[in-house]
């Protein structure tokens, strides 16, 4: 049985204390050919797959199922599949989560660890390793910072990009490219760095944006214009914003088409679209993730954010070795992802990114 830590988000409705034997075991099989198939599944299917009991007894239990709020048809005539709360149930007690394949533990720790990397480019690569490995859309929120900075330095790399280098008080140096602005000279580089140190020394991003704006406001006559842009881009290049400011990185949205049983419903399709773009609702829900080590599932109503589509996302955080949560990583998809192979996926990816901050 599960493995892996699961935070349930599990509200009212029916429980497994209130199957039988025999409804557990139909309702197992049902909600696994649905995982499978993504097609409405018939007594017959279920008989043939090695229950032991007629086609009519059958569907005397999945029309139980159905009235517990477990089952619905999509239509008269069609077989079954698990609602939002039936996958849920069956996410929370019958589904069996396993460990990560031999060949994906390589395949990440490959592409995560290679020599050079840097954090923000294993955060890109995470993103589009879960997307590619577990076939839905993989999404990553970039660390809230919170640390005051110590240092900041702007440094020349040729006449159109600057290097904006900046030192946190927990010891992370956070490195951005910049383009530079034409004509700008070392003496407009020192007076931006100068004028940031002055400003942020001991401060957090978060306390001192609004304070930068308006200092900026009063010097801009007195700096010299192209310092004054090299701030204000620095600035809005390093991540450590709040809310819809933060960096959101999402890999993989054709496979979200690839499924032949996704692409028929292409207005389905277009409202998950719809909610990747919400950029700032997606950021919070995965900031609800820091609440719990292990990984988080939201599947469809659950969330306000994929209540019209029918969306699931698969989320963990990722955090230091000082056990302080840096952000979330996941896996988005129609209801009807592969839980048992993308929870372990998402557990394990999580858990890497987390070494990568201490090394």
């Amino acid at each position: 049985m599960n493995n892996q830590p699961l935070h349930s988000l599990h509200g009212p409705g029916a429980s497994l204390t209130e199957l039988d034997e025999r409804a557990r075991e139909i309702f197992r099989r049902i909600v696994e050919t649905y995982l499978e198939t993504g097609e409405p599944v018939g007594s017959r299917t279920i008989s043939r797959a090695g229950v032991h009991l007629s086609p009519a007894s059958i569907r005397n239990t999945m029309q139980d199922l159905a009235e517990l709020g477990l089952l619905d048809a999509p239509h008269v005539s069609a077989g079954r599949r698990p609602t939002h709360a039936g996958l849920r149930l069956f996410v929370d007690g019958l589904l069996e989560v396993g460990d990560v394949a031999e060949e994906d533990r390589q395949n990440i720790e490959a592409r995560l660890c290679a020599r050079g990397r840097s954090f923000d480019q294993a955060l890109d690569e995470a993103s589009a390793i879960l997307s590619g490995l577990a076939g839905g859309a993989g999404v990553v929120v970039t660390p809230a910072r919170d640390a005051g900075v110590k240092h900041v330095e702007f440094v020349a790399l040729g006449p159109d990009q600057s290097l904006a280098v900046m030192v946190f008080e927990d010891g992370t140096v956070e490195n951005r490219l910049m383009e530079r602005p034409v004509g700008v000279t070392p003496s407009a580089l020192q007076e931006a760095s100068n004028f940031l140190n002055h400003l942020l020394r001991g401060k957090t991003l978060a306390d001192v944006r609004a304070d930068v704006a308006a200092e900026l406001g009063k010097a801009r006559s007195e700096l010299d214009a192209t310092a004054a842009r090299l701030i204000e881009d620095g600035l809005a290049a390093w991540s450590g914003g709040e809310g819809s400011q933060r960096a959101l990185i999402v890999r993989g949205r054709a496979n979200l088409l690839g499924d032949p049983n996704t692409a028929a419903d292409l207005e389905r399709v277009r409202m998950l679209f719809d909610d990747l773009e919400q950029k700032e609702q997606l950021i919070g829900l995965l900031d609800g993730v820091r609440d719990a080590e292990g990984v988080r599932i939201f599947i469809g109503a659950e969330s306000r954010l994929f209540s019209l589509s029918g969306s699931a996302l698969i989320a963990a955080p990722y955090m230091s070795g000082q056990r302080r949560v840096l952000g979330a990583i996941g896996v988005i998809g129609p209801a009807r992802l592969n839980y048992a192979r993308v929870i372990p996926l998402v557990d394990y990816t999580a858990r890497v990114l987390g070494r990568l901050t201490n090394g």
